[in-house]
């Protein structure tokens, strides 16, 4: 079955980096465009970024665009979240998500298929 496994989330301070991963397994990695999305507390979720599925395209939200960075190794089944320049208005929890459609990378609930369990980045001096 499929699953996506996030991890590197934790705590920063406002102007530091993290960077997050996300192992797949139980499909093939390499044929599904996938995205980022984010959950803050107390509000819904947000896309955060999107990748091709050969990774040679990629767009960002504008709450993250030129500070963000997604990239993928399909050779290793992972997708990265580099975030660099945090801001406490990026606590949240970060999930990976895979679409529907392997051509389109997941931007809106309803082309999500599915989404890992979250790892939880906290900005905050």
């Amino acid at each position: 079955q499929v699953q996506l496994v996030e991890s590197g989330g934790g705590l920063a301070q406002p102007g530091e980096s993290l960077r997050l991963s996300c192992l797949a397994s139980g499909f093939t990695f390499g044929s599904y465009s996938m995205s980022w999305a984010r959950q803050a507390p107390g509000k819904g979720l947000e896309w955060v970024a999107g990748i091709y599925r050969d990774g040679r395209l990629e767009d960002y939200s504008d709450a993250v665009k030129g500070r963000f960075t997604i990239s993928r190794d399909n050779a290793k089944a992972t997708l990265y979240l580099q975030m660099d320049n945090l801001k406490p208005e990026d606590t949240a929890l970060d999930y990976c998500v895979k679409g529907l459609e392997p051509l389109e990378w997941p931007r809106y609930e309803y082309q999500y298929d599915f989404r890992g369990q979250g790892t939880q980045v906290t900005v905050s001096s």
